[in-house]
């Protein structure tokens, strides 16, 4: 099946609101996928032997935020964005391997460890960020406007203009 590229967005917009509906109706489930991460980390640490049974994010849930809760419906959802990602860029014939994005080298260089120390600094600022607002983009974009909560409104037009807000100055304006 071949859509129109103006078209894909509300198409695929429209999936995704039935999958929601779908995993709602089935599992009970809303999206979100933020919570994975800090279990991972998490688990992590429990890994290396260190004792977190006094911090309240590890013992909160019955231990709902330690290893012991995967695998779960959350890590296989983050897992099935990688997947299906790999799997429509393949089948859309946009895949390609590129050590680095054309727009950062123009704008910061080649060095894969300044790209390295980026994604680290940047994603656990969206990561702090997302618990902060108490769930990711997908959560509150995807499920919390779905159930037409204010919060999940502000949120999501606050990841927007943090996102805008970010890319123009990283970036001075996108211009490659």
């Amino acid at each position: 099946m071949k859509f129109e590229t103006h078209h894909k967005p509300y198409i695929f917009g429209a999936l995704s609101g039935l999958l929601l509906t779908l995993s709602v109706a089935v599992a009970g489930q809303f999206f979100g996928t933020s919570t994975t991460f800090p279990r991972a980390a998490s688990g992590l640490v429990q890994l290396l032997g260190v004792d977190m049974s006094q911090i309240e994010f590890y013992t909160v849930g019955n231990g709902s935020n330690t290893l012991a809760s995967f695998p779960n419906w959350q890590l296989l959802f983050v897992i099935g964005i990688g997947v299906g990602a790999f799997i429509s860029s393949r089948l859309s014939g946009t895949f390609k391997v590129e050590k680095l994005p054309p727009m950062w080298v123009s704008r910061f260089g080649d060095s894969t460890r300044t790209r390295v120390a980026f994604s680290l600094v940047g994603g656990s600022l969206a990561m702090i960020g997302a618990r902060m607002a108490g769930g990711c983009p997908s959560g509150h974009g995807v499920s919390g406007v779905s159930q037409l909560g204010l919060s999940s409104l502000l949120a999501l037009a606050m990841f927007f203009v943090g996102g805008i807000v970010t890319a123009r100055v990283l970036y001075k304006g996108g211009a490659a």
